[in-house]
């Protein structure tokens, strides 16, 4: 462990007073990440089935406040739960999930707009979940508009459209995760932004503000089965961003970036774990251990949520920027007290590899080094559970 790392954990500790004892019920909660730390792909990591059972109870069930917290958004929360439900052996409700598209569950006022959906899986399914009631896909939009979907000579159509002369002027846009055809998805994309949602003429003023972007999972890369990490949805909003930076000479801009780094992903978490520490019999959560294999999301996230949680604790108030915007008088004061990040070596960051701060997400460039920095480094999942016992005292 580092200078910085020691500095880090002292600071930490003098949020708490007195001295632990050996806990027979647990103050703390487990915030898992699933790609890079249970799984690769779809194989599941070598110390994953032991280790968790650790966690498991007499009852065959969770004795530990456990969620589980992933940028993948191509899938229900449902199906999430029944494949780590395999992973680790016994049961994982869909109440301990979080995807990268869960707090979109709380821009109720988007809910009733007509919004672009972009992704892949169930997307409709997903959106319908989280509120959404009007939407349409890239699909739709394509079939609608035919002769905007230009770069692929085989498919190109010269009717215009729009087909159906009710088609809804698109209100907003939802990205959920890395599309299939990115050229087609970034065309028409930017054509909804600089033509407020009506993609039939270049207006003589391209507007600005455009409409609203909410983006989900802003994973540059990722760990799969492939010996080198794989561009996540992060790297196609590079490109929607850069593009309309060139197109316009305008930033783009979001309402929400939701998902991992962002403090409102931890926030949404913190209260779900809570609600899974009632539901086990346990009280509150004061301390959250958040273990990743990423450093620009998982370790930069927790870290992030972690300086939210201190100003609350020195009544400095939240001082966060997404939250206070994005929620109002909506954001309750946390259970938690600390939120301590935990590096694995299984994923995306090996110990011989070279870190990059601007790999983060652009809305949160420049990166203070000192939040890309984990309080501990581990082997694995295993070690990890086994280091947040130790520093609660807990068996």
């Amino acid at each position: 462990m580092t200078i910085a790392n020691i500095l880090m954990r002292l600071d930490v500790g003098t949020r708490f007073t007195g001295v632990r004892h050996l806990s027979t019920k647990p103050k703390f909660g487990l915030i898992f990440d699933i790609d890079g730390v249970i799984v690769r792909g779809k194989q599941v990591l070598p110390p994953v089935r032991e280790s968790f059972k650790r966690l498991q109870g007499e009852n065959g069930k969770f004795r530990i406040p456990t969620l589980f917290v992933t940028n993948s958004g191509n899938t229900l929360r449902s199906q999430k739960a029944a494949d780590l439900s395999k992973w680790i052996g016994f049961e994982v409700a869909e109440s301990q999930v979080v995807l990268a598209h869960s707090p979109l569950q709380m821009f109720d006022y988007l809910h009733n707009k007509q919004v672009l959906i972009s992704g892949q899986g169930p997307i409709k399914d997903i959106v319908r979940e989280l509120g959404f009631e009007k939407t349409t896909t890239i699909e739709e939009l394509v079939k609608n508009f035919p002769c905007l979907d230009y770069i692929n000579v085989k498919k190109r159509n010269p009717i215009c459209g729009p087909v159906d002369p009710n088609f809804p002027q698109i209100e907003g846009i939802v990205l959920l995760s890395e599309p299939i055809s990115w050229e087609t998805s970034l065309q028409l994309m930017i054509d909804l932004l600089i033509t407020n949602g009506t993609p039939t003429g270049l207006p003589t003023t391209i507007p600005y503000p455009h409409i609203p972007v909410l983006a989900c999972n802003m994973d540059l890369l990722w760990a799969s089965e492939a010996p080198i990490p794989r561009y996540g949805h992060g790297a196609f909003l590079l490109c929607l961003e850069n593009l309309y930076k060139k197109v316009t000479g305008k930033d783009m801009t979001y309402a929400a970036l939701v998902g991992k780094p962002s403090e409102i992903t931890y926030y949404h978490a913190n209260k779900m774990l809570v609600n899974h520490a009632n539901s086990i019999g346990i009280e509150n959560v004061d301390t959250i251990y958040a273990i990743g294999d990423n450093i620009n999301t998982d370790i930069f996230g927790a870290n992030l949520y972690d300086k939210y949680l201190s100003h609350y604790e020195s009544g400095e108030g939240t001082r966060s920027r997404s939250l206070e915007k994005l929620l109002g008088k909506n954001v309750k004061c946390p259970s938690a007290k600390a939120c301590i990040s935990i590096l694995v070596e299984t994923g995306v960051y090996q110990r011989d590899s070279q870190f990059r701060t601007d790999h983060s997400p652009r809305d949160f460039l420049p990166v203070d080094d000192g939040l890309c920095k984990p309080a501990f480094i581990v082997k694995d999942v295993g070690q990890a559970i086994k280091l947040a016992f130790k520093e609660e005292k807990f068996e």
